[in-house]
C-alpha cells in the first residue's frame, strides 16, 4: 500500500506520546491501494469465502455486476492498513476494538484503485479509545465504502 501525506493542518506526518490526550482530533492519513486479482484468491482462499461473485467471470457476466468483485471484507482490511499507519509512531500499542456501520455502496472490481481516507473524529478519554471516519473511493472519486473504527489504548 501506497501512503499519502496531504499539505494541510491534521494530515499525518508523525505521532508520537504515549497518552490518550496525545492524539489530536482531526489526525487523518490517506492510503491508496490497487485491487489485484491475487488479493482477492488470496483473501478467498485464507476465508474459504470462495463466492462466484468473487472468483467466477463467466458467472458474474451474467449478473448486474458484470464482472467479478473483491470482498468487502478484503476492503475492510485494507482500512485497518490506514489505521495502523496513522498510530505507527505512537508510543503504546493500540488494538481494533470493531468497526460499525460499515456500509458497502459499491462494488469494486480487480484493478480498482482506491483511497482509504481515516480521520479520528472523536477521543473517549475515560475508555481511551479513539473513534474514526473511514470513506473508502474508487479512482473515480466514486464513494465504495463507509465505516467508522474504534481503537483501544492498550498496556
Amino acid at each position: 500500500m501506497r501512503g499519502v501525506h496531504g499539505g494541510s493542518a491534521g494530515w499525518l506526518d508523525s505521532l508520537s506520546g504515549n497518552r490518550i490526550d496525545d492524539i489530536a482530533i482531526g489526525l487523518r492519513t490517506r492510503i491508496t491501494k490497487t485491487v489485484s486479482e491475487s488479493d482477492v484468491y488470496l483473501f478467498a482462499g485464507i476465508t474459504g469465502d470462495l463466492d462466484p461473485n468473487h472468483v467466477d467471470e463467466e458467472y458474474c457476466r451474467k449478473t448486474s455486476l458484470g464482472h467479478r468483485v473483491a470482498h468487502g471484507a478484503l476492503i475492510v482490511g485494507y482500512t485497518s492498513a490506514a489505521s495502523t499507519r496513522i498510530l505507527q509512531d505512537f508510543d503504546r500499542p493500540m488494538v481494533s476494538v470493531g468497526y460499525d456501520r460499515i456500509r458497502f455502496l459499491k462494488p469494486v472490481y480487480f484493478g480498482d484503485t482506491l483511497t482509504i481516507e481515516y480521520e479520528i473524529t472523536g477521543i473517549e478519554r475515560e475508555r481511551e479509545r479513539t473513534v474514526a471516519r473511514i470513506e473508502v473511493k474508487n479512482q473515480r472519486d466514486e464513494l465504495v465504502a463507509l465505516a467508522t473504527h474504534i481503537m483501544q489504548l492498550v498496556d
